[in-house]
């Protein structure tokens, strides 16, 4: 009894879930699905008994107290059959169609409501995911859910038509139990139609999952990357075109079975109605009630194989459902979408700020930021580096925040502004763009092929395009173009080059470039923006003789910035930085 009494709460539990997602444009289209599926389950039982004339001729059915007439000529009554099990056929077809289109919409609702929110989550939020659970809840979950949403829509039709068979079949005669499936001779027809479509379908479906893995992986630090050069809307426009083509695709598979299934279900209509009027013709067989009911009982035997599989499906779908209300439940971001500031970035000076005690224990002191200075901070792993460059580029709240522009102070709400013209790379972020074209447009949408290529040039990637033969065009997850790991970092900075931060965060962003090829890189940043501050993160201590000033955090809770070259004088240069101590 406790198990009956667990299953029943766990078909309650699935069944308000998907209830809860539900839009009334989407219950519309439910009520449709159960009227067409109603339909069919009339003009099937309807077939099976309209096939009774054709066995034993009369002027009315010998069951049912004649309610039921027959024409009394056989090609009439054939005729009668035949509408009956089209109309049963056709109402089958649109029940598939329509369920087709509503877990077509559904899971472009579930992928489009969940990317949403987590382009809006808080970072702090994402602490604890992992980049594996965040690109399943984005990909393969969502399918889980639609799979067993399918499986509802099924089951409710199996449920429908096993309620009017039966029914029909005790109206005829209750004694008869015997089966006959008429149809399970046909089966192996349906595998094979439509068969090059659905494997085109297939592989065009496999590849586009695969695309959307790519944007989820690591998604919390290419978050940053994507708000740091404020594409927000346009990663999300992205995610949601990508989406409705799974969509479509989806929906093309399923109705590819319906029109399948259609075909199947019409020639084997015809072959019975033949095969009956032949048998009448030739032997004059008079079992009408016999083979009605063995007709209705036989019916239900394909559901049965539905009916488990649906309810296997219903059971995987639910911890699915789990992961995916859980990830729709983040807390979101409150803050302001960090926007294009206007002019450069004044030199300010970070006197004093403390990062939340609920990520890590960490006071920075005497940070300076100003244009064209490069800053490196260094440090073990899991010290705080990452939080550190979170609220710097202006995506995380501090707990306590103290600085100033020339003796002027300034709060966190303002410093945010300032930095809303900000890059973000990190070493674990990879272009997830077909091209390099599209991976620079995207950055920069207005930039020029000239500027694209200058950027190549810069950061040391335009001989390799050059040698590929495309290009800019040339493809970013083609294994015949396959790039590196430092080819990879490198088109990442020609990203900030093109956009000309304010503030350039670069997380580990030279780690897969040797030493001196790293140098070349920066010193080429440094040259190319000269009103943007420079932030690097790097376990190179000796990257330090370049840079002016160096924060190292070791662990003791406190970290004071150290100057290495004094910075330039008011009125001198682009910008100054803010007078030291």
């Amino acid at each position: 009894m406790p198990c009956n009494d667990s299953s029943a709460d766990e078909g309650r539990i699935v069944l308000r879930a998907f209830a809860g997602t539900l839009t009334g444009r989407d219950w519309l289209q439910v009520a449709a699905y159960v009227l067409a599926s109603l339909l069919a389950a009339f003009a099937g039982s309807l077939a099976a008994l309209f096939l009774v004339p054709l066995i034993q001729p009369g002027p009315v059915l010998p069951f049912g107290g004649g309610i039921l007439g027959s024409p009394g000529s056989l090609e009439a009554d054939a005729a009668l059959f035949a509408a009956a099990a089209g109309l049963f056929a056709l109402s089958r077809w649109s029940a598939a169609c329509l369920g087709a289109r509503l877990a077509a919409r559904y899971g472009m609702f579930l992928r489009r409501k969940v990317h949403a929110r987590l382009v809006r989550a808080k970072l702090a939020a994402l602490a604890d995911s992992t980049s594996a659970e965040i690109a399943n809840v984005l990909t393969y979950n969502v399918e889980i859910i639609v799979n067993g949403f399918n499986a509802l829509l099924q089951l409710l039709v199996a449920v429908l038509t096993t309620v009017v068979t039966l029914a029909f079949a005790f109206w005829v005669s209750p004694p008869l139990v015997l089966a006959l499936p008429a149809f399970a001779a046909l089966a192996w027809m349906a595998t094979s139609l439509f068969g090059r479509e659905q494997s085109r379908i297939g592989r065009r479906y496999v590849a586009d999952m695969t695309r959307l893995f790519w944007r989820g992986e690591d998604f919390p630090r290419r978050l940053r990357h994507v708000r740091s050069f404020g594409r927000q809307q346009a990663d999300h426009a992205a995610y949601a075109d990508m989406a409705t083509r799974l969509g479509r695709g989806y929906r093309r598979r399923l109705e590819l079975a319906a029109h399948g299934r259609l075909l199947l279900e019409l020639l084997a209509t015809a072959m019975i109605a033949a095969a009956f009027v032949l048998a009448h013709r030739w032997h004059g067989i008079d079992q009408a009630a016999l083979v009605a009911v063995s007709l209705l009982l036989g019916r239900l035997l394909p559901y049965l194989a539905l009916t488990r599989q649906g309810v296997q499906q219903l059971r995987s779908a639910m911890p699915a459902f789990e992961l995916w209300q859980r990830y729709v439940s983040l807390e979101a971001d409150r803050t302001p979408c960090a926007h294009d500031a206007d002019g450069d970035l004044p030199a300010l000076r970070i006197r004093r700020m403390r990062l939340p005690r609920s990520l890590v224990s960490l006071e920075v002191r005497d940070l300076s930021l100003a244009p064209g200075e490069l800053t490196l901070v260094c440090g073990d792993s899991g010290i705080g580096k990452s939080c550190l460059v979170d609220i710097l580029s202006g995506m995380m709240a501090p707990a306590e925040f103290e600085a100033d522009i020339a003796g002027q102070e300034i709060g966190f709400d303002r410093y945010r502004a300032l930095v809303g013209r900000s890059a973000y790379v990190s070493q674990q972020v990879r272009p997830w763009h077909a091209s390099v074209r599209e991976s620079l447009l995207w950055a920069a949408p207005e930039a020029s092929e000239a500027l694209m290529w200058s950027a190549l040039a810069d950061v040391g990637l335009d001989k390799r395009l050059h040698r590929s033969g495309y290009g800019l065009d040339t493809a970013l997850q083609d294994s015949t173009s396959r790039f590196s790991g430092g080819e990879l970092q490198r088109l990442l900075l020609a990203q900030v080059l093109l956009r000309k931060p304010t503030l350039a965060i670069l997380d580990e962003a030279t780690g897969a470039l040797d030493t001196a090829s790293e140098r070349e890189v920066l010193s080429a940043l440094r040259i190319r923006l000269p009103r943007t501050a420079l932030v690097v993160v790097s376990h190179r201590t000796g990257l330090a003789t370049m840079a002016d000033q160096s924060l190292e955090i070791d662990g003791s809770g406190v970290a004071a910035a150290v100057r290495h070259r004094q910075s330039a004088e008011p009125g001198h240069g682009p910008a100054a930085l803010a007078l030291e101590p």
